[in-house]
């Protein structure tokens, strides 16, 4: 019988804490292909009480006591020096001893990747994770990194971002070469800036061993013409929060429209099938969940304001994740990776 895979849970994290979490993490029970245990760290008491309405959940979770919770508007830099025996800090810390092997915090995006450095580390010699979002699009997902770790990135971050996230969206989708593109403002070879066509250089290495295309614009994503979609943190954070504006206001101009008049709603009668499918496309609850790349452990972030659906895929991500051989793949091709040196007073590649 195979044994049972520990998820460490924040349970504390997000903006409705326990009363989201434990929901949430019942309904990943019934839906994980696999036995799973829980770790869940928080305010003893609260969690007790959360779980009398889960008996199945409480069957495979085990409650660990926090001294404190990290706020969600607390400063990364406070969150470090303060925040040991937080709710956050002990889950994380379990994956660092090696107790769980991956950790769902739906807590403060900046605290969790501050506390995550400090205490996994990061893999090879890169300097901060990078964020993923699982982008909905017409042949299925896309992954785009980095979403808002790394607002300013050079072209040896980008490639890195690429060797990231070929092996997250092998990981999670299941796609053996994942197909990338570099965002830019046109597929030519002399367009964008210097960073952009630097990396586009070193994505073209012999012996990298990951499938790049080259260049893509924006309109790319949502049409799943390459599986990973790599672009700087500042422009992966604005194109995101964009999308998701956009989500709501199609959905809400919709409701609006399909409701106008008896005419309207009758139609919207006869297609309520097709349109609960695709609002469940346009739901963020069927995308939540965005792992930190780059560390030495498996840390997915959860929306701070997921539901409980949310909470299940975000788990289900992480199961995926730890199950997979994302660390170990993610440091052999990126010992592989070309650097970009100085020779001679002009860039060139180098080993």
């Amino acid at each position: 019988m195979t044994a049972p895979l520990v998820i460490s849970i924040d349970a504390m994290g997000g903006d409705h804490g326990p009363s989201v979490v434990i929901p949430g993490l019942a309904e990943s029970v019934a839906l994980l292909g696999r036995p799973v245990r829980f770790l869940l760290h928080g305010e003893a008491m609260a969690l007790q009480a959360a779980l009398e309405t889960s008996p199945q959940l409480r069957a495979v979770a085990e409650i660990r006591a926090a001294d404190s919770v990290i706020e969600m508007g607390a400063k990364p830099a406070h969150a470090m020096r303060r925040g040991k025996g937080s709710s956050m800090w002990n889950a994380v810390e379990s994956v660092r001893s090696g107790e769980a092997k991956a950790v769902v915090s739906a807590g403060n995006t900046g605290a969790l990747m501050a506390i995550s450095r400090l205490i996994l580390r990061m893999t090879s010699d890169l300097e901060r994770p990078a964020l993923v979002a699982n982008w909905p699009t017409l042949e299925g997902f896309t992954s785009v990194l980095d979403v808002g770790a790394n607002v300013v990135c050079d072209a040896e971050r980008l490639l890195e971002f690429g060797i990231l996230g070929s092996a997250y969206h092998r990981a999670a989708h299941g796609v053996e070469r994942p197909r990338i593109g570099l965002l830019n403002v046109g597929v030519e070879h002399d367009k964008g800036h210097e960073e952009v066509r630097d990396a586009d250089r070193l994505f073209r290495t012999p012996g990298l061993d990951i499938n790049y295309l080259g260049f893509v614009e924006g309109d790319d994503i949502a049409k799943g013409s390459v599986d990973v979609v790599v672009t700087d943190g500042f422009t992966g954070n604005v194109a995101l929060k964009t999308a998701e504006g956009l989500a709501r206001f199609f959905r809400a101009e919709l409701r609006k429209t399909l409701s106008a008049n008896a005419l309207a709603m009758a139609g919207a009668f006869v297609a309520s099938g097709a349109l609960k499918k695709m609002s469940a496309r346009l739901n963020p609850s069927t995308i939540n969940g965005s792992p930190f790349l780059g560390l030495n452990g498996v840390v997915v972030k959860s929306h701070g304001s997921a539901d409980a659906a949310g909470i299940a895929h975000a788990v289900r991500l992480a199961v995926n994740l730890a199950s997979s051989d994302i660390l170990s793949e993610v440091a052999e091709t990126l010992a592989r990776r070309p650097k970009l040196t100085a020779v001679g007073g002009s860039e060139s590649l180098g080993a």
